[in-house]
């Protein structure tokens, strides 16, 4: 077989591997392709892979002898029980020092499991995210690996040379320890689905509400993306508009209204509620989607239940949709905001010692949220690293002010109108409850030591529990405390 000559290897050839592979081949690296199904590596070679550098391993031990020492070996296959199979048929293959990366979408325990059990076989462990879609494979994801520090200096080379690039910057660094990686890939996710529902609902605004056309819609998705709403997402939302079917009719108006979801959304919305932090909006986005699951009931429900008699605005078009433009925004400040409150959380409790302006680079290009935007998170954090919420920085401060009465607006006037605008209406309620010195938890406070002794705290003597006997016949013995 003669000396190793392979940088790398891949395991999984779907479309993401196989255009990683490809990716990987185009900036120089010997790449080993290997699948369970081995016809599929036989495929590959000979159509996609042929005339390249890559070679076509037949099994895990050939894959394995191919390899250059620390080998690196990584997975691209479905998150959960394969992921296992694939690291438990490796593991007696590799030595101490050799290196297992999974660039699925896995959940970030399962990752932390993964690092923790390896390690102590001598191995190394990376969870990676990586974002982008099909073409970000091939032509530039964002990576966001983490795990085992160790293993970086070994991959650095490969996945900030394949990655997407920001200016000369790439959008790939080191995350932070065990499933630090996975965690950030799930939030960013979890953004996904929010920017995706909010886009959503100032569509449904602008077809309920304005009464407007498919191609005038595209034209103001055009008109955003060429200001503070520049992304990838208004781009495709303005192409997937102007999209006609060879008999010149929309696609749009013809596909179900039932939205599918791969988990991670849920993941990020369980994981705030796990660590106590109020991301709404994604949370409002994952039920949205679970929402539109229910379209025989909503049909049944549309005959029978009335909405207000008025549906259409009657108001300025032109001015509304200057304001739909800003609610948008606003909205979507509030989301990423909520993102990073999130990992800040997770940091802290994790000892993740997360770089959030790195974080913001990571997704600057090359991945579904990429936007103009990022570059302000990142100038954001940049000026202050310490930085609690994006809210207080005095770009995204005086950029929401400037918006909320618009926001007020929208988000009144799709009430009044009955469109559902659940994420709109959300990222609002918490922006007016975290500007809030007072909100009023102190009557949920005292209710739960009304009905179970759970105790409450005075706002002279913060730290000290106190029960009240409320009915004269209740007792002073307290409940045991607990945090929400």
């Amino acid at each position: 077989m003669g000396e190793p000559k392979g940088d790398i290897a891949l395991i999984g050839l779907a479309v993401m591997g196989q255009n990683i592979i490809l990716n990987m081949n185009d900036h120089g690296f010997t790449v080993v392709a290997f699948n369970r199904t081995v016809s599929k590596v036989d495929d590959f070679m000979k159509n996609e892979a042929k005339g390249t550098n890559i070679i076509g391993a037949k099994s895990m031990e050939e894959m394995v002898k191919l390899l250059k020492k620390p080998r690196r070996v990584m997975l691209l296959v479905k998150a959960g029980a394969a992921v296992d199979a694939f690291i438990d048929k490796l593991v007696p293959l590799l030595e101490k020092g050799d290196i297992i990366i999974d660039g699925g979408n896995s959940e970030y325990t399962d990752t932390n499991r993964r690092c923790k059990s390896l390690a102590e076989k001598g191995l190394l462990f990376v969870g990676s995210g990586v974002s982008g879609g099909e073409d970000g494979a091939r032509y530039g994801p964002s990576l966001m690996p983490g795990g085992a520090a160790e293993a970086w200096p070994h991959i650095k080379n490969i996945f900030q040379s394949i990655s997407a690039k920001s200016g000369n910057e790439p959008c790939c660094d080191w995350v932070g320890s065990d499933g630090a990686g996975h965690f950030v890939k799930m939030v960013h996710n979890g953004i996904e689905y929010g920017d995706m529902q909010l886009i959503c609902e100032a569509y449904n605004v602008m077809k309920d509400g304005l009464g407007m056309g498919q191609l005038e819609m595209a034209d103001v998705f055009e008109k955003w993306n060429k200001e503070e709403l520049d992304s990838f997402l208004i781009e495709i939302t303005r192409d997937i508009l102007k999209f006609k079917n060879k008999d010149g009719s929309f696609l749009l108006e013809q596909i179900r209204d039932t939205a599918g979801q791969k988990g991670t959304g849920k993941w990020t919305a369980i994981s705030a509620l796990e660590f106590g932090v109020p991301v709404s909006l994604i949370g409002e986005a994952v039920f949205a989607r679970c929402l539109s699951a229910l379209q025989k009931e909503r049909i049944e429900a549309s005959k029978h239940i009335k909405g207000p008699e008025k549906t259409r605005y009657e108001g300025d078009k032109v001015a509304f949709l200057k304001d739909l433009k800003q609610a948008l925004y606003a909205s979507k400040i509030v989301s990423y905001a909520q993102g990073f409150m999130l990992m800040r959380e997770a940091g802290s409790e994790l000892n993740w010692d997360l770089n959030f302006g790195g974080i913001a680079l990571m997704w600057r290009g090359g991945c579904i949220i990429r936007s103009h935007f990022l570059g302000d998170i990142k100038s954001a954090f940049d000026k202050n690293p310490k930085l609690s919420n994006l809210l207080l920085d005095d770009f995204f401060k005086t950029a929401i002010e400037n918006c909320q009465a618009a926001w007020r607006r929208v988000v009144s006037t799709a009430v009044l109108l009955g469109i559902p605008t659940p994420a709109f209406s959300t990222a609002l309620a918490f922006f007016d409850g975290y500007r809030s010195a007072r909100l009023p938890a102190n009557l949920l406070q005292a209710q739960r030591d009304y009905f179970g002794a759970h105790t409450y705290e005075l706002l002279a003597s913060p730290g000290k529990f106190i029960h009240t006997n409320w009915t004269g016949h209740g007792g002073n013995v307290s409940s045991s405390t607990y945090d929400a």
